[in-house]
């Protein structure tokens, strides 16, 4: 016969093994965050004439409102006005981020026009617009 003393032991508890885990997880973030500052050189100077001609490319934001109007940024066009301004400024910059935003009501082909445009004059930076979902 098994006293009381002897009592089978069925079930680890793994609770202590998981803090030390969480603890060495812990400490491994911020020893590699911790690594990656980067390496301090001496950084040569510029004359003030050329940084100020590098700016950050500018995002453009074409409109599209439920009646079908377009606008550029804030300016009313038409579609061909889109594609000539639209390839003035790819050809000033290669990279022109553009954004798209539409109403929820418009037409999904007004939004196609809009996009085939960006295609043709060869814009690949696009973002559509949305709002988050509400709560």
């Amino acid at each position: 016969m098994a006293s009381a003393d002897e009592k089978s032991f069925d079930d680890i508890n793994v609770t202590p093994m998981v803090d030390l885990y969480l603890v060495l997880l812990l400490i491994f973030i911020i020893m590699t965050t911790a690594g990656v500052q980067g390496v301090k050189v001496n950084l040569p100077s510029a004359s003030n004439k050329a940084s100020a001609k590098m700016e950050e490319p500018k995002t453009q934001a074409v409109t599209i409102d439920p009646a079908g109007n377009i606008k550029l940024n804030t300016v009313s066009v038409t579609l061909a006005e889109l594609e000539t301004k639209l390839s003035q400024l790819k050809a000033a910059n290669p990279e022109l981020p553009v954004v798209l935003r539409g109403d929820g009501q418009n037409q999904y082909q007004g939004i196609m026009n809009i996009l085939d445009v960006f295609g043709r004059v060869g814009i690949t930076q696009v973002g559509l617009a949305t709002q988050p979902p509400k709560k």
